[in-house]
C-alpha cells in the first residue's frame, strides 16, 4: 500500500537537510520532467539557495504539516 502524505512528512521530518534538498529536488524534477532544461537548472539552484539560506541561518524551515495545510486552502481541499 503506498504510504500517505502525512507518512512521509513522518518519515522525513528528521532528515539532515542536505538529504531533504535531495528528495525536494527529485520531485521537482518529476513533476517538471517535460519543462526546459533551464528551468531545471534554474529549480536545481533555486532548492540549493534555499537549503543554503537555512543552513546559514538566514532563512526557516516551515513544518511539512503546516505546507501541506496551506496547500489544501490554496487548492480548497
Amino acid at each position: 500500500m503506498p504510504l500517505t502524505v502525512e507518512q512521509i512528512v513522518q518519515e522525513t521530518r528528521h532528515w539532515p537537510p542536505a538529504r531533504l534538498a535531495e528528495l525536494v529536488d527529485s520531485l521537482s524534477v518529476e513533476l517538471h520532467q517535460g519543462a526546459t532544461p533551464d528551468l531545471a537548472v534554474a529549480w536545481k539552484q533555486e532548492t540549493r539557495r534555499r537549503l543554503a539560506e537555512i543552513e546559514n541561518g538566514v532563512g526557516q524551515p516551515v513544518d511539512g504539516e503546516e505546507v501541506s495545510a496551506q496547500v489544501r486552502r490554496i487548492v480548497g481541499l
